[in-house]
């Protein structure tokens, strides 16, 4: 019954990139609902009509979208800096959401892929954890506690799944 009722079409080209064995199923989510741009961000609750202030509550300075948010807030910039000096030293700065997604993809190892998923869907959730934590707590972590935040949930992902086969070099790759 469930296959006749509901239409089959191909898989997306991203859903790799999101749904994975060894992805944070919270992370995972977070940034399956990023990557569709369904984030109720303040730019899309005012596009429905909500009286909301569109300025990004961690820079205060343009509209939140999710590009602005996730990749050119100046917050956020702070903490690709410190993810890109660790995996890709000699990368500039990710500028768009197709960008990151080549980024994500773009590697020599499926080790190195691998663990590009891990951190960006920690970065778009820390990020969004603490942006929620603004607009609804009136407060959030500086740019460097998220990013230990994320290197945690990295180092505890890596930990826990070390004697699996496609884990067992991720930890030196982070760790360098």
């Amino acid at each position: 019954t469930w296959e006749a009722l509901r239409p089959r079409s191909p898989p997306k080209q991203w859903s790799k990139l999101i749904w994975f064995s060894g992805a944070i199923p919270r992370h995972a989510f977070n940034m399956w609902v990023a990557n569709l741009n369904r984030l109720p961000t303040k730019a899309r609750l005012a596009s429905w009509g909500l009286t909301v202030q569109k300025t990004c509550c961690l820079c205060n300075s343009f509209d939140e979208d999710r590009d602005h948010l996730f990749l050119s807030c100046a917050y956020s910039i702070s903490i690709w800096n410190l993810i890109i000096a660790r995996l890709d030293p000699n990368r500039r700065l990710i500028l768009s959401w197709n960008e990151l997604l080549s980024w994500i993809k773009r590697s020599s190892t499926s080790a190195a892929t691998t663990l590009r998923k891990l951190v960006t869907q920690s970065a778009i959730y820390n990020i969004w954890r603490q942006r929620n934590s603004a607009v609804h707590l009136n407060g959030f972590a500086t740019a460097q506690i998220t990013f230990k935040t994320i290197d945690r949930d990295i180092r505890n992902t890596l930990t826990a799944r070390r004697h699996r086969r496609k884990f067992n070099s991720l930890m030196s790759l982070w760790i360098r």
